[in-house]
């Protein structure tokens, strides 16, 4: 199958410049990019096109050959001389293959993906909320605009290796291939490199992000956004930033999945006669019947008074356990009434406390066996 046009790859006019033909394949390389598209042959094969013709166009002595010869030009098959240099870049690219080497490797690649911890409250979690952040991060230099070169000057073919990459040493029979000492692999070194980013093509700076959090969020989840990560190397896709949700400890609720629990204090004489109490929610207040004779430890259920989880169908339940609170700082009046409580309920014990009766009796059973 014949190969395509590398400009019409590119989608480029052949007089375009540097700069319009990296903004091209930048594009072309986020769109198809295996990360951002995983099983997809197609797309894999579209990026492989698109940094072919990028690693051609972009590089001078390669560009002039492609213009004049076409993809002859650019073909190792069809570059090759004759007599023992035949033989011998044979032979090198079969042990180059072995040993990771390669005529050229792309230098291309995406940026880190990030991660900002962010902590909200109980209710920005249920209810959901926008908030912004201010994040550092590794952008694209504005002034050479990622070449890492002065202004009015550009990246220039390594004379050591030729654009490479690797060069190659003779030990005896055998050829081996190591990066480039000059220029670490990049196939490019910079004569005049820019005064912004010292020839990094990348400066650290601060931004700042709305983030949209979705309402039944909980402790541990991780809202992705796509881009906002490092920028990419020599054109290759920013990464992504990945905000991780933290819950600020609540004074009233804790949270268990979609249910919330609350601890409920109920006073003694609410506890044994009954009555009715305003308990809180996430909602507002709500009523909750005591019934006479309640206990510490009793829970009681709140359908649909807790959380709806982002992946769920309905709101959680709340749980609210009893404690019954003990009285302090009586009055004379208050200790009286309580000791005359105390001499009436003489003898009624089983009657009036049925958990201390029966605490008794296994008590009784334990020492008389």
């Amino acid at each position: 199958m014949a190969k395509r046009d590398f400009y019409e790859i590119l989608g480029v006019n052949r007089d375009a410049s540097n700069e319009d033909i990296k903004k091209a394949y930048r594009k072309l390389a986020m769109k198809h990019h295996p990360d951002r598209n995983p099983d997809n042959p197609k797309s894999e094969g579209l990026f492989k096109e698109a940094k072919e013709a990028y690693e051609i166009l972009s590089d001078e002595q390669k560009r002039a050959a492609y213009d004049q010869y076409g993809h002859a030009g650019v073909d190792p098959q069809a570059r090759g001389g004759g007599g023992s240099s035949g033989f011998g870049d044979s032979f090198s690219d079969i042990f180059g293959d072995i040993f990771g080497g390669g005529s050229s490797r792309s230098n291309v690649y995406r940026g880190a993906d990030m991660r900002y911890n962010l902590e909200i409250s109980l209710e920005d979690a249920a209810h959901g909320t926008e908030t912004r952040i201010r994040i550092p991060t590794m952008t694209e230099c504005e002034d050479c605009h990622g070449s890492g070169a002065k202004k009015g000057t550009q990246p220039q073919t390594c004379p050591t290796c030729g654009g490479h990459g690797q060069v190659r040493m003779q030990q005896g029979f055998f050829s081996v291939q190591q990066t480039c000492p000059k220029c670490h692999g990049t196939g490019r070194y910079i004569p005049t490199p820019c005064n912004t980013c010292h020839g990094a093509g990348r400066v650290k700076q601060h931004k700042t992000l709305s983030v949209k959090i979705p309402a039944g969020v909980d402790e541990g989840d991780r809202i992705r956004l796509s881009g906002e990560g490092e920028a990419g190397v020599n054109g290759g896709p920013t990464g992504d930033l990945y905000v991780q949700i933290h819950l600020k400890p609540h004074p009233v609720f804790q949270r268990d999945h979609d249910d919330l629990h609350c601890e409920m204090p109920v006073s003694f004489t609410t506890a044994a006669l009954g009555g009715e109490i305003k308990v809180p929610t996430l909602d507002g207040a709500a009523h909750l019947k005591i019934p006479a004779g309640s206990q510490t430890g009793k829970v009681f259920r709140l359908r649909g008074k807790g959380v709806k989880g982002v992946r769920s169908h309905a709101h959680g339940d709340l749980l609210c356990h009893v404690v019954i609170e003990t009285p302090v700082n009586l009055t004379d009046r208050q200790k009286e009434l309580l000791r005359e409580f105390e001499e009436i309920s003489q003898g009624n014990e089983g009657r009036n406390n049925p958990k201390t009766q029966s605490w008794l009796d296994r008590v009784k059973d334990f020492f008389s066996e």
